[in-house]
């Protein structure tokens, strides 16, 4: 398709997300971008935050599209500011896990997810919300969060990095008792950890949910019980495989909202980002609400 006027595109970078080659992402994205119908736009970001006023202001300046460089923490960023407006989400997806983009098939590669502009399609997805705070991918409480708020803390990246929080952090972590209302009845009992999740994995193609669909208007709910430590790696290679759900340890269904209560304040994650939350987790879906660049 082209076009007689040139179509903005900006591109908004986190030059920290990811741990790969910090090679020249700008020239890269320039070279690949289809000169003929876009003239590209981009802006860095210098802390947490940024990346959601730049969209912002983007999108109130009438840019109809907004791609986010970086892992899903920007992702994240920008997409809750191209809800239910007229702009679109493009990804160049540059994260330690990169889990939105895997899911949605975008290459984790700069110079194959910009030819995605040039040449793919918009889809409209959902997005879920924890207590009004959008997610996109993922959202978690338990282990996952425990760890995502641990490896914030670090000074390195990369999915390294995260494995080894993952297995440091195992070793001494309790599981929490929970009460779930899921369609006004009451599950109570111990868990390993609770995802909520809208795409199929957290990230480097780890599957906690690979029966979940970003437009089906439905968030997928997966439990994990405690279980012994002798079937940690057990339970890892399910996750790869996307056999997660044969485990006898997990319990998994489709929801449109369920609340979440715990004993007390405690970490939660939106799309791998940590933060702390009360008591009380009300989680929801917004069907159809973004557009996002696919393949």
């Amino acid at each position: 398709m082209l076009n007689t006027t040139l179509e903005k595109v900006l591109f908004i970078i986190n030059p920290i997300s990811g741990s790969g080659s910090r090679r020249n992402v700008e020239g890269v994205i320039t070279k690949r971008l289809d000169a003929v119908q876009f003239m590209p736009h981009f802006v860095y970001t210098t802390r947490p935050g940024d990346a959601s006023n730049i969209a912002r202001n983007a999108v109130a300046d009438g840019v109809r599209w907004i791609v986010a460089v970086g892992g899903d923490g920007t992702v994240n960023e920008v997409a809750r500011e191209l809800v239910s407006t007229p702009a679109a989400l493009g990804i160049i997806p540059r994260g330690s896990g990169n889990g939105m983009a895997r899911h949605l098939g975008i290459p984790v590669n700069v110079d194959r997810a910009t030819g995605v502009l040039n040449h793919g399609r918009i889809a409209m997805v959902d997005y879920g919300t924890l207590n009004d705070t959008p997610f996109f991918c993922t959202a978690g409480i338990g282990f996952d969060a425990h760890v995502g708020d641990k490896f914030s803390r670090i000074g390195g990246r990369g999915f390294t990095n995260y494995l080894k929080t993952t297995i440091v952090e195992y070793i001494n972590y309790r599981p929490t008792e929970y009460k779930i209302w899921v369609n006004g009845k009451l599950i109570q009992k111990e868990a390993f950890l609770i995802t909520v999740a809208n795409a199929s994995q957290w990230g480097n193609n780890a599957f906690i949910a690979p029966e979940a669909d970003m437009q089906d208007g439905l968030l997928n709910v997966t439990i994990i019980s405690p279980f012994p430590k002798y079937m940690a790696p057990t339970i890892g290679l399910k996750l790869f495989s996307k056999r997660i759900g044969t485990s006898k340890y997990v319990e998994s269904f489709k929801v449109s909202d369920i609340l979440i209560e715990r004993p007390s304040p405690d970490c939660v994650h939106f799309d791998g980002e940590p933060t702390i939350m009360g008591e009380r987790l009300q989680v929801g879906i917004m069907p159809q609400a973004l557009k996002v660049f696919v393949p």
